[in-house]
Parts: structure tokens; sequence; C-alpha cells
């Protein structure tokens, strides 16, 4: 195995932000951080940048993303490939998700990840030997 897991762009986001309201998933999400063996995948880093310097209510500078994503550097990434793409299509018409969620489960399939952290998917759903898990989940 490469990786134990994988962790979904909004677990990354989660781990920088600095909105009182985010406090408890912001725990959750560095917490999986530092104490599990997570792989990334190319697509995971990009939408993280996007995600984190356009989008959030609290803008990050792109300095302050490029140095987060300089601290993922360490974890096992897959590169977007055109296999890797041909993957990520194959698993979205196979279990009718968007193409970005099976790209996501096709990063995760090659690093051998178990598991796949991540809000956008169904809490303990199997996509072929990838379980996915809501870590924000209660209850």
């Amino acid at each position: 195995m490469i990786a134990e897991v994988v962790l979904d762009t909004n677990v990354l986001v989660y781990a920088v932000s600095g909105a009182v309201d985010d406090a408890a998933k912001r725990k959750i999400a560095l917490d999986l951080i530092d104490t599990r063996d997570i792989g990334l995948s190319g697509q995971i880093l990009q939408e993280f940048f996007v995600t984190v310097t356009k989008k959030n209510r609290r803008a990050m500078s792109p300095d302050d993303a490029l140095d987060w994503i300089e601290s993922f550097e360490d974890f096992p990434i897959v590169p977007i490939d055109a296999s890797l793409v041909r993957r990520g299509a194959e698993l979205s018409a196979r279990y009718q998700i968007s193409y970005w969620d099976g790209a996501v489960i096709a990063a995760a399939q090659a690093l051998q990840a178990a598991t796949l952290y991540t809000e956008d998917l169904n809490h303990n759903q199997l996509y072929g030997d990838v379980r996915v898990v809501n870590p924000f989940r209660t209850g």
C-alpha cells in the first residue's frame, strides 16, 4: 500500500480554515493529516488552491496557499495523466457520479488506499476497493 487513505479537497480546505464555525472540522482535518498515512492527487491540490484563494469566505493569499501545497509534497501524490483521466471517466459512468469524484477515486485506487475521506460522496459506500468515509459526519 502506498497510502492508507486519501484526503479529498474539502478535508484540506477545512484544515486551513480560520472560520470560527469550521473549528471542529478543522481539528478533525488536522488530526487526519497528522495521524494517517495519507496520499493526494494533482487534482486535489489544484482544487485546494482554487478553493482557498478564490472561493473561500476568507480567501488565502496565493503565497500562503502555495506554502500549504509545499507542505503536502511530502505525501505521495498521483499525477494527472491520460490513464487517470480515463479511469476517472470510467468510474464516473459506472457509479453515476461526477467525473471529478471519479478521478479522486481513481487516484485513491492508484495509491492502493483503502479509504477516501470526503464530504462529497455517500458515507460508507464502497467504490471497488475504496471505502468512502465522511470524517465530519455525526451519529
